[in-house]
């Protein structure tokens, strides 16, 4: 074949290339990776943007307590040590509560017993105005007018120190004649049997339980609950946890059968070792409430 031949038939046949039908076709979209724990996901109908997918609701959370979260009570409970017989007699009294609960329990202390407090043979010798100027590393500085009487001038102070002492940031009182002092150095004011609880005048239901302190023979603390009449409904006795010679904390539980509410009493006493004879009485005038 010559060489003008061989030519001719090579553009012949590009020419037929050119005019046959293509062949190629859309391949889809480009190819993801898969996905770590299966295929990658295939697209559906015509492309879109995805919507994003819905947010979660936030956890609920815990309301956190601080300091600014604690409710503080609106009262405040302050035990008061009146004067009976020359002895020491603690009561209590329930008022809004405040910040200067020292200066509060003293004015409360001047003031005085309640009429049936007063009625019971409780007395005061706290003269107004007297207040805690300071409290210094567990000592309270209180001033008072003198007293001429050295045993009213011991009883007052003894009622101070008592009635400031129930507050964990005092331990002694300085009255600025002397060494502070506490508790301890006036603790032979106390009477034998001291109740702590039920106070005068308070209703109590049944079981009434009755506390205090008490200095007596074998340290046998003895209880009765006694109608508006006298009569006696109930009876008890505990042991203190020292006695004879030391003063003991005591606590006792008394059940009693009333049918109507009634003022009553709850003694407190001591047996006479002698004898046997109710000895060291403590009267606390209540009201019973009735049992069912």
């Amino acid at each position: 074949m010559s060489r003008r031949r061989r030519a001719t038939l090579v553009a012949l046949v590009l020419l037929v290339a050119g005019c046959a039908p293509s062949r190629s076709g859309s391949l889809g979209p480009a190819p993801t990776a898969a996905a770590p724990n299966g295929p990658a996901p295939t697209s559906v109908g015509p492309s879109a943007t995805s919507a994003p997918p819905p947010t979660a609701a936030p956890a609920p959370t815990t309301p956190r307590t601080g300091t600014t979260g604690v409710s503080r009570s609106a009262t405040v409970t302050l035990e008061l040590w009146y004067v009976r017989d020359g002895r020491l007699v603690p009561t209590r009294r329930t008022r809004p509560a405040t910040v200067a609960t020292s200066r509060l329990a003293l004015a409360e202390l001047a003031a005085g017993p309640t009429r049936r407090e007063a009625d019971a043979g409780l007395v005061t010798l706290l003269p107004d105005g007297a207040e805690v100027s300071r409290i210094v590393a567990g000592v309270a500085s209180v001033r008072l007018a003198a007293v001429a009487d050295p045993v009213t001038a011991r009883l007052r102070q003894a009622q101070v120190v008592y009635t400031l002492t129930q507050f964990p940031t005092v331990r002694e009182v300085d009255f600025g004649t002397a060494a502070p002092t506490g508790r301890v150095d006036h603790a032979d004011l106390l009477p034998p049997v001291v109740v702590s609880g039920p106070v005068i005048g308070e209703r109590v239901t049944s079981p009434v339980t009755v506390t205090g302190s008490a200095d007596v023979f074998e340290a046998t603390v003895n209880v009765r609950v006694l109608d508006a009449a006298g009569r006696q409904l109930a009876t008890a006795f505990t042991t203190a946890t020292c006695g004879t010679g030391c003063r003991g904390a005591y606590r006792a539980t008394v059940r009693y059968r009333l049918p109507t509410e009634q003022t009553g009493t709850i003694e407190v006493y001591e047996v006479s070792a002698d004898d046997g004879s109710r000895t060291n009485v403590v009267a606390v005038p209540v009201t019973l409430a009735a049992t069912r």
